[in-house]
């Protein structure tokens, strides 16, 4: 426990992460595994945890769950080999709600050790594909899927982009380049599968190991094809490295696309400068640049509020990540939670099924309504918000669709290599 607390003193959420404000009833005890040290957790673990610590904290101000505070028990999982050892650590403390968990390459592991123990796992941000085996019935994803984020990036591109580039969608060549997990696999299997299902042309995919990567010959693999429109599965380092060596090799490309861990981060434009001017990317909107129309007010107070004390305690704004986890976990722990008939994995996930929220509802522009247990999509959030980001101009990036979050008009600009 004394390294635990290391890392959350560390992060800046300290020991309170543990503890609740003074309340007489037994506390409701949620285990959270995130990364908050390693790559996952400069990615975006700790911002995802210090938005579910928020709403945590948020909720026991306002009396907890019936009476009764939310006491989380937060543990380090920097990678998929620390899973097993701390939902068994939280199986035996007996805490039977886990949340978690940013990175695809941990959730999907915890997400099916924690169902087969009969705890409910509540995934706040990842995007990988999750476990059958609990899928709706003690799992569940607040957030949008991979195949979502994938889908969607290639829908804005034929729906939208093509009439402004003056191109029919049929004549465009799409190519795709994936990172060889979860993440990848769930997110450039959903753009694959949307560019067949619209009938569009497909060039190519390409898989590739981010801790191996020959960029150089990825982007020879691509040019190869001939591709007008070029989706990236990646990760950050990975997507900077492409990015790199489609401008070096001089790839003319219509437009690219990428997702959630590369092409919308801040980090990403910082690194490219003019690089990454005219780039488009499928993800969750942050607090910052989230268009409040596309909100209800009681979500826009909420988001004005979570805002303002986030900023208060962190010294900035709320990115993706923390947008997400403070959604997903005020929506257990404010309104699933209280409707359970008790704090059990089953009754919370009976009381999950029932939920039905309104686009909008949430601080993030999501509703709520899962998918039943044994359908495509069990367990999915099936209102969780998307939007397109891009990068309008060097280490400037907006929401430019759809229109109800969009800060900013589309930009068709031509990726000159």
């Amino acid at each position: 426990m004394k390294k635990i607390l290391g890392v959350l003193m560390a992060v800046g959420v300290g020991a309170a992460a543990c503890s609740s404000p003074s309340h007489t009833a037994a506390p409701i005890k949620v285990g959270a595994i995130y990364p908050l040290t390693g790559l996952q957790a400069k990615g975006g673990g700790i911002d995802e945890f210090r938005g579910v610590h928020l709403a945590a904290d948020l909720l026991n101000r306002a009396g907890g769950v019936g009476g009764r505070p939310i006491r989380l028990v937060p543990l380090d999982v920097p990678g998929e080999d620390a899973v097993p050892q701390a939902v068994d650590r939280l199986d035996r403390e007996g805490v039977r709600l886990l949340l978690g968990s940013y990175g695809s390459t941990i959730s999907k592991p915890a997400a099916a050790l924690a169902s087969r123990k009969g705890m409910l796992f509540w995934e706040t941000g990842a995007v990988g594909e999750m476990a059958s085996a609990g899928a709706g019935r003690l799992s569940f994803r607040v957030a949008p899927s991979g195949s979502v984020l994938g889908s969607s990036a290639i829908r804005f591109v034929a729906r939208r982009l093509a009439p402004m580039w003056h191109r029919p969608a049929a004549t465009l060549r799409f190519a795709v380049a994936k990172v060889n997990d979860e993440y990848g696999g769930g997110v450039g299997d959903g753009a694959v599968n949307e560019v067949r299902k619209l009938g569009l042309h497909l060039v190519g995919e390409i898989t590739y190991d981010p801790d191996r990567l020959d960029a150089r010959n990825v982007i020879r693999r691509v040019a190869a094809m001939r591709p007008d429109v070029l989706f990236v599965s990646s990760y950050l380092r990975d997507g900077i490295a492409l990015r790199e060596q489609m401008v070096r090799q001089r790839l003319n490309l219509l437009g690219s696309i990428g997702t959630s861990s590369s092409y919308c981060m801040p980090m990403f434009g910082r690194a490219l400068g003019s690089d990454a001017v005219g780039l488009f990317a499928s993800d969750k909107p942050d607090a910052e640049s989230i268009g409040p129309s596309g909100l209800r007010p009681e979500a826009r107070r909420l988001l004005v509020r979570a805002r303002t004390l986030y900023r208060n305690r962190y010294g900035q704004e709320m990115d993706a990540p923390a947008l997400a986890g403070f959604a997903a976990a005020w929506v257990l722990f404010a309104r699933v939670m209280p409707s359970a008939r008790d704090p059990s994995p089953q009754a919370v996930a009976e009381a999950a099924r029932k939920v039905r929220l309104p686009s909008g509802s949430l601080p993030n522009g999501s509703g709520v309504e899962f998918g039943p247990p044994g359908t495509p999509r069990a367990g999915a959030n099936l209102r969780a918000a998307s939007v397109i980001w891009e990068w309008t101009g060097i280490d400037r990036r907006a929401v430019v669709w759809p229109p109800a979050f969009a800060t900013a008009p589309i930009r068709p600009i031509a990726l000159a290599g």
